[in-house]
Formats: C-alpha cells, sequence, structure tokens
C-alpha cells in the first residue's frame, strides 16, 4: 500500500474514531446505555457472522475451492423440503458434466472412489435423491465400503425458515454437526446419531438427554441431507474390512452404554460431537490430538470436550 493511500485510510480511521467518540445521543440515561449495548451486540454478531464466512470459504476447501463453493451453491439453489425430490435439472447442472445425464450405480461408484482420494469429500441431497430413484438404498453399489464421518450445518429444515438459514448456516454460523455413516460390503449403509433425545421421531425419556439411534441411511434417518442440511461433508476414517465388519456392532454397544449414562445434552458439550469423536478415538480411528484440536472444535464444537461418563 503505497504512503499516501495509507494515510487517506489513517486519516479516515481518526475522523471516524472522532466522530464516534463525540457523538451526540437523542436518549438519555438507561435509554442511551441500552441502544449503545444492542449496537455493540449487533457489532459483535456481525463481526462473528464475518468470521465464520472467512472461515467457511477458505477452510476445509479442498484442491479447487472455487468448483467446491460453485457445488455447494448450486445444491442449496436446487435443495427441497419435506418429499419432494429434487429435479432433473438439478442433477444435470450440478453431476451432470462428470457423470453425464443418467449415470449407473458403478458410475456413481466410480464418482465417490475418485472423490474420497483425498480423504474428504461433499455428498449432496441431489446425489442421494438420483441415488434412492437409481438404487433404492445406500450401499456399496454406489458408494466404497468404510467408515465415514458426516457432519453438517445446523439450522431448521423445513419452510419457512429454511429458505433463509440454509444459507445463513452453511456460511455464516460455522458450526456443524457430526455423525457416523457405515458402508458395509453387503447389506445397507448405517447411520448412527446422537443428539437430544426430543430431536429423534420417536423418544420415551428425558427430552434433553443425550442419547443416540443406529438406523438404515434413507430419508427417515436423522441425518439424511435434506433441504436445509442439504450438504454434508464426509472425511472417510477407515477402508480396512475388518473395521468395516465390526464397526455395526461397536456403535451399537456404545449407543447402549450412551442411553445407560442418563447423561443431559450441553449446547457446547457433551453433545453430538463429543460422542462421535470420542467413538472414532476409542475405536483408534482418529487420535486424541487431532480430536483435541483448535480448527476441529471450532468446526464441530464439543469433540474435543471430556468423554461422557
Amino acid at each position: 500500500m503505497s504512503r499516501p493511500v495509507f494515510d487517506r485510510v489513517r486519516d479516515r480511521a481518526r475522523r471516524l474514531r472522532h466522530r464516534i467518540g463525540t457523538a451526540r445521543h437523542l436518549l438519555t440515561g438507561w435509554r442511551k446505555w441500552a441502544v449503545i449495548a444492542g449496537q455493540g451486540a449487533t457489532g459483535f454478531v456481525v463481526l462473528f457472522a464475518v468470521a465464520n464466512l472467512g472461515l467457511s470459504l477458505f477452510t476445509f476447501r479442498g484442491e479447487n475451492p472455487a468448483s467446491r463453493t460453485a457445488h455447494e451453491l448450486g445444491v442449496l439453489w436446487f435443495s427441497t423440503t419435506g418429499e419432494t425430490p429434487t429435479s432433473d435439472q438439478a442433477f444435470r447442472v450440478i453431476h451432470g458434466p462428470t457423470l453425464g445425464p443418467n449415470p449407473s450405480a458403478p458410475d456413481i461408484r466410480d464418482h465417490f472412489e475418485q472423490a474420497s482420494t483425498g480423504g474428504t469429500f461433499l455428498l449432496d441431497q441431489v446425489m442421494i435423491d438420483r441415488i434412492q430413484a437409481l438404487n433404492g438404498r445406500i450401499d456399496s453399489r454406489v458408494m466404497p465400503p468404510g467408515i465415514y464421518v458426516g457432519a453438517h450445518a445446523l439450522g431448521p429444515d423445513d419452510p419457512p425458515l429454511v429458505w433463509v438459514t440454509k444459507w445463513m448456516a452453511h456460511y455464516l454460523l460455522f458450526p456443524r454437526h457430526a455423525y457416523i455413516l457405515v458402508v458395509p460390503e453387503e447389506g445397507e449403509a448405517l447411520a448412527f446419531s446422537a443428539s437430544q433425545e426430543a430431536k429423534f421421531p420417536i423418544h420415551t425419556g428425558d427430552p434433553e438427554r443425550l442419547s443416540a439411534r443406529i438406523a438404515p441411511y434413507d430419508d427417515q434417518a436423522y441425518d439424511f441431507p435434506s433441504s436445509g442440511e442439504a450438504l454434508h461433508e464426509m472425511t472417510i476414517v477407515s477402508r480396512d474390512p475388518a473395521d468395516v465388519a465390526a464397526a455395526p456392532a461397536a456403535l451399537e454397544a456404545a449407543r447402549q452404554r450412551l442411553n445407560a449414562l442418563d447423561q443431559p445434552y450441553g449446547l457446547l458439550a457433551p453433545n453430538s460431537n463429543t460422542v462421535v469423536g470420542c467413538i472414532l478415538e476409542d475405536a483408534g480411528l482418529i487420535s486424541a490430538e487431532v480430536r483435541r484440536s483448535t480448527l476441529l472444535a471450532l468446526r464441530a464444537p464439543g469433540i474435543g470436550a471430556a468423554c461422557p461418563g
């Protein structure tokens, strides 16, 4: 930055500080301070959103961040609510250039084989709807067998709020909700989801209790991609056949242990991310250092906290 430009910027900043310092408020007393507090809170929220937008656009972006951002924007634009499937146009626009308009199940599996070579890839509602229409379910015919961690934005999934919040949740509200996806060699994929008891369709205990479910990965599953949560960032943590074969029984044991604890849910911890991180660490699939890393803690708050129980 040249000296004259720097001087102009500094001069304008000085004048702005002076204007703020000498500004007169129409209100006095507690009303004035209420307005100032409101302005400060608004400024903090805006600053938080801008920081999260920067993190969303410049971290975990892969080797081609521009292409990934275009993919995300397209999926959010075409995402649908309820049981309405995404359109054929959505698939042609988002996946057609690489897969063609009518890919087969082996074509889709090859797509994920290539996408997962970097360790992390996107699984979106548009692709999921095409797989459901083509294959009837998520299994090893369309996804490579393995243990994956899925992460998606937090936010409502139904109208009218979803039309606004899906954009905010994905780019301005950086925290993600994590779950575990197991794709076995034979049979349908299973999702391990943890959350508040009240979040699940059927609950019998305390609605604020930290609980878990294991369910087929279909449109009835808690963490299935749809609408405001239409973009899932998938990280493959193991392709070892022994790990994959043992995963369903291990996850069921973890679910039973968690439910037996009768643990209250915490906004930051212990929460669903804590449970997922602890399961992966206990299984030797991630290290304690990775689970407690600062950037991962920003991405999925609570994942590095002390394990329940």
